[in-house]
């Protein structure tokens, strides 16, 4: 039965001088609004023992507005500015939830430049986006088409490190499940392979890190020796964004032509709940585990296995993957990281990696 979700697109666009400028004074009115909110809400509590609501910080707003001192903040959409609201009580219902830490105030320099408008706060006509306070539609490169016939329901606009400009943009999806297919896959994470499969497949992992390491120490040479607060280190912090930018771009593509095949292909992905951030405690394998993308990879295996109709099977962590022989389950006691082959008193030899995929797999079956 087909299901309708809620889906963002996501593409570059080139705004004119007159719209980066409407943009900018928009995400520093966020920002400024978010952390006038946050900090009244932090004195209250912390002072008064008492929560301010979301209607109390929009009656905040207005009085700032009007009070003199923020009235700039009228030359803006207000959209924008009540969405950073919601997301500040978005924020603190899960800070009180117990599932995130204390919300924390935006950076100009190291936050994320964004705003988001609601249906109100743009027009959608003939395939062109025109934001509030703009005469003009946006410059959007369409390098994918949104669903035929759907409607935004929300846009975030957003500037990245690296100077670029993108727009996402909410939609309604109606997604058909695959058909139910007989193939079932185990997975085990690695770095010198990505992924390995219980099929015996292994794709071997890009490293776009290590392969970008010398175009990254030379920017970053550059931006050292550049004096603080000059328009040259501005320019070189860019140069080095970029290169930060094209790595995870490529991690990302990876990523996503990884994770679409290994959904559509098998009705059941059996996975292995790795604790991505105790391991980059390791100093030894920590930037060898950043530029694998573990965690994202299993972000995308979760929504594509929910989108199309499959099964991610999730092992515990502790579980002996690499230690437990697949053709007659005898444990190792030991197995070092340095053995890739090793074989077993039954006589079975296993690849390390193709073993714990197997053995993923059918720990994975048996639990769902």
């Amino acid at each position: 039965m087909a299901q309708t979700v809620k889906r963002a697109y996501k593409y570059r666009f080139y705004p004119t001088p007159g719209q980066a400028g409407e943009l900018a004074r928009t995400f520093g009115c966020v920002r400024l609004v978010y952390n006038e909110a946050l900090e009244e809400r932090t004195r209250a509590y912390t002072l008064e023992g008492r929560r301010i609501s979301y209607a109390e910080s929009s009656a905040l707003l207005t009085a700032w507005k009007r009070g003199g001192e923020y009235d700039f903040l009228f030359e803006v959409s207000s959209v924008p500015l009540q969405q950073a609201l919601r997301h500040l009580q978005a924020a603190f219902v899960n800070f009180f939830a117990k599932r995130a830490k204390y919300p924390v105030f935006k950076s100009r320099k190291k936050s994320r430049a964004s705003a988001e408008y609601t249906h109100s706060a743009f027009r959608w006509r003939d395939g062109r986006l025109t934001l509030a306070k703009m005469d003009a539609p946006l410059d959007i490169v369409w390098s994918r088409p949104l669903p035929e016939g759907a409607e935004p329901s929300t846009v975030t606009v957003s500037r990245d490190a690296a100077g670029r400009w993108f727009v996402s943009i909410l939609v309604e999806e109606r997604i058909v499940p695959l058909p139910s297919v007989d193939a079932r896959v185990g997975v085990d994470a690695g770095i010198a392979a990505l992924v390995t499969l219980s099929t015996g497949e292994k794709i071997v992992n890009p490293r776009h890190e290590r392969a970008d390491r010398r175009r990254l120490a030379k920017a970053q040479r550059a931006l050292a020796r550049k004096a603080g607060g000059s328009a040259n280190r501005a320019k070189a912090r860019v140069k080095v964004a970029r290169v930060y930018a094209r790595i995870a771009d490529r991690r990302r593509d990876l990523l996503h032509k990884v994770s679409t095949p290994l959904v559509h292909e098998n009705q059941v992905i059996a996975v292995e709940d790795l604790a991505v951030c105790n391991m980059v405690r390791n100093r030894s394998l920590a930037r060898a585990i950043s530029d694998a993308g573990w965690r994202d990879l299993r972000m995308m295996l979760e929504y594509k296995a929910a989108w199309y109709g499959r099964r991610l099977a999730v092992v515990d962590r502790w579980f002996p993957s690499s230690r437990l022989c697949s053709a007659c389950g005898a444990l190792q006691d030991r197995l070092p990281l340095n053995v890739r082959t090793w074989k077993c008193a039954c006589g079975a030899v296993h690849d390390r990696d193709v073993n714990a995929a197997r053995n993923v797999l059918a720990a994975g079956l048996a639990e769902s």
